[in-house]
């Protein structure tokens, strides 16, 4: 049985996706399929070793996407349908309460994810589109589901429950589902194998800070809380998204400020958050602005850090006590500032930053806390490629 793992993850008008083996983690080959539908064209920017291949022309939808990407495996040495694929690993976002493990994809599972569509209209169709085009393209080959939203499957009864009509509720699957459970999970592991210690006697708090932002709170492995909810709506401040809201808010845009029902979408998936507050939605030109002296970028700032801090705080109280804080992704991974700023005056909790640590960038696993600090602040890079590729792998294996 080969290792070695196709792992695909079909946004609304991008794919990304990479050629690795689950044993090793050694890449093979790595793309971004981008602009797919859009009128100005797209492009597919495709790295395998120390080679590069950009295509530049209209995707028209992604299926031609994903034969593109295919056509370039070829042209590096790498036919897909020859090269010796044992599994294709999907980033599936919405699992609703039907799946929660990796899950061997089949008519009846690809059936399912679509009607789940409802809990997740952004990103579930896409991830359809993915797996069924992929299945023309490798047929024979086992395809694998791995759910956003599995890891927080275990959330207390008390933290996943909205407090509106029960049977309301139930009739429509609405809970807290949380989202980015691949990366927390994967980091929140990789931080006890860096302090060697089992997960199981750790108590910590994860930070998934991208685009796409949430927080974590997980005892002895297990998740009890995290901030996205029925979708990746809530929570943190996120790029283009504004995490929690006043439910009130809605309707005032409706009744009040005019708006329709799709303009409300568009403003709260496209429109809000840093993006929203400052015209911006990369932490880099944030920044900038910041520095040049923009009063609009510092408030959007001064908002995410807030944010940040209120969930801390609560985390800190529902776990009683804390072994490691784990900063991931883009802007966890990148931005020292942020870091800082998110633990600031808290040592009488044992949270301490080391400025000199926190600045210093270095590949791998890195601590950014003094020696001896009752909490270990950690900063562990997500690879959330290799998390789906060893689920995909282990379950093809195991069947």
């Amino acid at each position: 049985m080969s290792d070695l793992v196709l792992v695909l993850n079909s946004g609304s008008s991008s794919i990304k996706y990479q050629l690795l083996h689950a044993d090793t983690a050694e890449v093979l080959a790595s793309g971004l399929v981008e602009k797919i539908g859009e009128t100005q064209g797209g492009r597919i920017t495709h790295e395998c070793g120390d080679r590069e291949l950009v295509h530049d022309g209209p995707i028209p939808d992604h299926r031609a996407g994903l034969r593109q990407a295919f056509e370039m495996f070829r042209e590096t040495g790498l036919d897909l349908t020859t090269v010796g694929v044992g599994a294709v690993g999907h980033r599936v976002v919405h699992g609703g309460e039907v799946f929660w493990e990796p899950t061997l994809i089949t008519d009846d599972v690809v059936r399912t994810i679509r009607e789940l569509s409802v809990l997740a209209p952004l990103h579930n169709p896409a991830n359809v589109i993915g797996i069924e085009s992929t299945r023309e393209l490798l047929p024979g080959i086992p395809q694998v589901a791995v759910f956003d939203t599995g890891f927080f499957h275990s959330l207390p009864e008390a933290a996943r429950t909205y407090a509106i009509d029960a049977k309301v509720a139930a009739a429509h699957g609405i809970r807290k589902y949380g989202f980015h459970g691949t990366s927390h999970q994967y980091v929140s592991e990789k931080a006890a194998e860096f302090l060697g210690r089992p997960s199981s006697e750790l108590n910590q708090i994860v930070f998934h800070l991208g685009n796409g932002a949430s927080a974590s709170a997980i005892a002895g492995g297990v998740a009890i809380d995290t901030t996205m909810g029925l979708t990746p709506l809530e929570g943190l401040v996120m790029g283009t998204r504004p995490g929690d809201l006043d439910p009130g808010i809605m309707p005032h845009l409706i009744h009040v400020a005019g708006l329709d029902l799709k303009q409300v979408e568009q403003l709260l998936n496209r429109d809000s958050g840093i993006k929203g507050l400052s015209g911006v939605n990369d932490f880099r030109e944030l920044q900038q602005l910041i520095d040049g002296g923009d009063a609009a970028a510092e408030l959007a700032y001064d908002v995410y850090i807030h944010r940040l801090r209120r969930y801390l705080g609560a985390y800190l109280v529902e776990l009683g006590a804390v072994d490691d804080i784990v900063f991931t992704a883009g802007v966890g991974e990148n931005s020292a500032a942020v870091r800082a700023d998110a633990l600031a005056g808290l040592s009488g909790f044992g949270i301490e930053i080391d400025p000199a640590r926190n600045e210093t960038r270095a590949p791998g696993v890195r601590r950014i806390s003094p020696d001896g600090a009752r909490v270990a602040v950690l900063v562990v890079p997500t690879n959330e490629e290799l998390a789906i590729a060893r689920a995909a792998n282990d379950l093809v294996t195991a069947s």
